[in-house]
């Protein structure tokens, strides 16, 4: 196990390093120049050359690259060009405020998605399993911002129930009523695309030979359920794993209609104001830790399923 797990370590050290590389490589081409932004349209060949050296914008990009990374491996991504504060703080800042929706987030979408996933197929052909299988595509297929918008205009507009924007102050507790609306909708992809897989998972597994005699030997529903619920396990682990990662990156549009001061938010703002530290530190970290999420579902698979190892 220990030997799985370093080879897994160590085959995540290039796909870091790839992103990196495309992250930097993509930004360089988009159109627009973040000196503009920082200038007047009267500003001399001089000032601007002199803004450009202050970034480190004057220097071939091979350079610029090596020194961002370089500077990213020891937790430094520069400092934003927009505000002028380390990029770093701003990353840990907008991480935790979408941790707070993205941890119940998950709960609630991959506890959702196996019930209704294993009713739907504990019930196959019945009116419950198409009604659950409705759900679950109808989880999938509802834009996430068209849904938030309609979650606004009924429980913050029209009933007044409920904050339509920000995250609150305070405690925990005073922050909960802010978080009910983003969290359902945050809730729904994951709810609907684990929830497919689970169906279909436990329906193949159930018409295997090894169920059938399980149940021939007279085992209970309950010990069936769990060798059921066992062998579906590690798809379903891996499909949690890549959901989880997509929620922590944050949802831009849906952090943007509740003015929620997350990742998908950071990225919105650097996206407009070209701030390209931010751009790129931000992608970096994230992609570290959606690869991060992999590694430790690739360890749980194997440990559940011994025959991934070899």
């Amino acid at each position: 196990m220990f030997l799985f797990a370093t080879r897994r370590l160590f085959q995540a050290i290039p796909i870091l390093l790839g992103v990196s590389l495309v992250v930097f490589g993509l930004l360089q081409i988009v159109p627009g120049n973040p000196i503009d932004l920082l200038l007047p349209p009267e500003a001399s060949p001089e000032m601007i050359a002199q803004m450009k050296a202050e970034f480190g914008f004057d220097k071939p990009l091979y350079i610029q690259y090596f020194n961002w990374l370089l500077r990213a491996l020891a937790g430094n991504f520069g400092n934003s060009i927009f505000s002028g504060q380390p990029v770093a703080g701003e990353i840990a800042v907008a991480l935790k405020n979408t941790l707070h929706l993205a941890l119940p987030a998950a709960v609630l979408g991959f506890s959702l998605g196996i019930l209704l996933g294993m009713l739907a197929a504990f019930n196959s052909g019945h009116w419950l399993d198409k009604l659950f299988s409705a759900l679950a595509i109808a989880g999938v297929s509802l834009p996430h911002y068209w849904f938030a918008i309609i979650m606004v205009v009924i429980f913050s507009v029209t009933l007044n129930a409920l904050p339509a924007q920000g995250m609150g102050e305070g405690s925990l507790t005073e922050q909960i009523p802010f978080l009910i609306l983003p969290v359902i909708t945050l809730s729904l992809i994951p709810m609907g695309v684990v929830a497919r897989l689970v169906r279909a998972t436990v329906l193949d597994i159930r018409s295997q030979d090894f169920v059938g005699a399980l149940e021939a030997k007279g085992l209970s529903k309950g010990r069936i359920l769990f060798h059921v619920a066992k062998n579906a396990a590690p798809p379903v682990l891996a499909i949690m794993g890549l959901q989880f990662g997509y929620l922590l990156g944050g949802s831009i549009l849906v952090e943007t209609v509740f003015n929620w001061p997350g990742s998908g938010n950071l990225l919105n703002l650097a996206i407009f104001r070209r701030d390209i530290p931010v751009l790129q530190g931000t992608i970096l970290v994230l992609a570290f830790f959606f690869v991060l999420l992999n590694l430790a579902v690739d360890i749980a698979q194997a440990m559940i399923d011994p025959r991934i190892r070899r």
